[in-house]
């Protein structure tokens, strides 16, 4: 399970067909890097249940 922003999606996925492994993935809207740190806690509570259902279900 991995976390990225939605930049790298397919980069992840052409990286996983490379490899031959696809794992679980929630992507967060991009950019990451000019947020504030509110900003990044309201990203993490909306993807909490998300990343947290893939790790359990896995």
């Amino acid at each position: 399970m991995f976390v990225a922003s939605s930049e790298f999606i397919e980069a992840a996925d052409a990286q996983g067909k490379a490899l031959g492994f696809s794992p679980a993935a929630h992507y967060v809207p991009h950019p990451i890097q000019d947020r504030s740190d509110d900003e990044i806690r309201q990203l993490a509570e909306a993807a909490f249940e998300d990343i947290l259902s893939q790790i359990v279900d896995q």
